[in-house]
């Protein structure tokens, strides 16, 4: 069977103890360069992923936050799924107890 991309969870899966290994870098490398894509995906916030995880470059797309949030390594473009929340509505829920998830 052949596979033209590998898409990838990183907590638990890529990483282990907030660590990825060397090796698992390595098998990383190595798919890569045989010319298929690789993809994050992973409920971490972007800038956190960014400060835990340098080699994000590895990776031709990211789908970070939930899903709510796709970025390009290369071009460190981001684009959201959709808007943020109303300021307004924010406030309302704050009001009423209401948490945020993240």
């Amino acid at each position: 069977m052949y596979f033209m991309a590998l898409a990838t969870d990183y907590d638990g899966t890529l990483a282990h103890d907030g660590l990825v290994t060397a090796s698992t870098l390595s098998a990383l490398d190595k798919l890569k360069k045989s010319g298929r894509k690789l993809i994050l995906v992973t409920g971490r916030e972007l800038p956190d992923l960014k400060e835990v995880f340098p080699e994000l470059s590895l990776f031709d797309k990211v789908v970070a936050e939930n899903g709510a949030l796709i970025y390009t390594p290369a071009s460190e473009e981001e684009r959201t799924i959709s808007p943020s929340p109303s300021a307004d509505l924010v406030d309302r829920l704050k009001k009423r107890g209401v948490k945020p998830l993240s």
